[in-house]
């Protein structure tokens, strides 16, 4: 039941008093933390409104935006994702939801092209399937904030193939789950496997969020990274990328995500890497990543 009003007139919209009319038709029994979510958001969007002085017009203009963000919406594009990268919101949420020791490796946005129930590979396997690019070796170590190693931690890795593109936006062309896998830690904490070197892409700018980054003058290109989901079990999981140090685009990542301390070093590799080593017949690049998890609260 809607919360009842000391007389008729309490309830009358007036502009002046607008956001504090629309919070209080919120029921008594209303959840808290939907009451509190609401009562900021609904402030705070009346007072967008009466500062920018939004017209008819450019109040519908938005409204056929979002509507064409969601009709651009399918079951591997998520375009709401891309409007919340490009507006920041995603990293902010991020770094508020997962504030941990300085030390801790850092959370970046997820993006929309995650596949969850990536294949499992041995350490040292080759990702990339469609064998173009440069071929890089990544490895490293999972630690706990003591330098303890954690045996048996998930390192889940997904990227973009030579031509900028993920897998699933490009059905029929790259193999199924290409330059995706899973990875796990052995006894002494370590990951290791074949990929290519990363390149920059731009995010996807065919829908109505690529149109309001040309309007805002603003580019799609982000740089060049690996995405990483790290887990184990009693360890807060982490969601990250690692960047290429020398690509043009680090200082203007369109979603934000880019910070210090995620950019690696990239070696150039002159002699072929030790096969027994490596896992692996050789690569031109290296980088090597280690990851630090935080314990569950």
């Amino acid at each position: 039941m809607a919360n009842t009003q000391t007389s008729p007139e309490a309830g009358y919209f007036d502009k002046d008093r607008s956001a504090e009319i629309v919070n209080a038709r919120m029921a008594a029994g209303t959840d808290a933390r939907l009451r509190e979510v609401m009562e900021v958001m609904v402030r705070h969007l009346h007072a967008a409104v009466k500062e920018a002085k939004l017209t008819d017009a450019e109040w519908m203009a938005g409204i056929q935006f979002l509507t064409a963000t969601g009709q651009m919406c399918t079951d591997w594009r998520q375009e709401y994702i891309l409007l919340s990268d490009i507006l920041g919101v995603s990293m902010l949420v991020d770094a508020i939801s997962h504030e941990r020791a300085e030390h801790a490796t850092p959370n970046t946005v997820l993006g929309p092209f995650y596949l969850a129930d990536a294949p499992h590979y041995p350490n040292g396997s080759n990702i990339c399937l469609d064998a173009k690019g440069e071929p890089l070796l990544v490895k490293g170590k999972v630690s706990d904030h003591a330098g303890n190693p954690i045996a048996g931690a998930k390192v889940d890795v997904w990227q973009t193939n030579d031509e900028g593109f993920y897998d699933v936006q490009q059905k029929g062309v790259q193999p199924d789950w290409n330059l995706r896998g899973v990875f796990t830690t052995d006894e002494n904490g370590e990951y290791c496997f074949r990929s290519v070197k990363p390149k920059f892409y731009p995010i996807p700018d065919d829908g109505p969020v690529g149109k309001l980054l040309t309007a805002l003058g603003r580019h799609p290109n982000r740089p060049a990274h690996i995405h990483f989901i790290v887990t184990a079990p009693g360890f807060e999981a982490v969601t990250t990328h690692i960047f290429a140090p020398d690509c043009p685009y680090l200082g203007e990542d369109p979603v934000f995500g880019v910070k210090q301390s995620l950019v690696a070093e990239f070696r150039k590799i002159d002699a072929p890497i030790d096969k027994a080593s490596a896992g692996a017949d050789g690569a031109n690049w290296e980088v090597e990543w280690n990851f630090i998890l935080s314990p569950l609260p």
